[in-house]
């Protein structure tokens, strides 16, 4: 677990939510994988890196596979929160995932 998602984690856990399933393969044919998932309430978190790094999911084939990714995913009933390390530092990503468990 990367060091944003670690502190993504300890945020959740600290207010209480319920517990989430890390790596969680939603898709019965594909082998997308959502960083944090609430199965049965079908919420995921994404954390999108490397942003402003030129990472390789800002780029060319991995954004429009992503693309696909939370496509797919939205069709199949999952509300797909993304954020960024900003959005953890600043409490913000917290605030959307306890938002959709309202």
């Amino acid at each position: 677990m990367s060091a944003l998602e670690e502190e993504l984690a300890a945020q959740i856990r600290l207010c209480h939510l319920p517990e989430f399933v890390r790596e969680y393969r939603f898709h019965p044919i594909r082998k997308w994988r959502f960083d944090f998932c609430w199965p049965a309430q079908m919420i995921a978190c994404e954390i999108e890196g490397g942003i402003w790094s030129n990472g390789a999911h800002v780029r060319g084939a991995h954004f429009l596979s992503d693309c696909e990714k939370y496509n797919e995913a939205c069709l199949m009933g999952f509300r797909t929160i993304r954020v960024t390390a900003e959005h953890i530092r600043s409490g913000q990503a917290l605030q959307w995932i306890e938002r959709a468990f309202k």
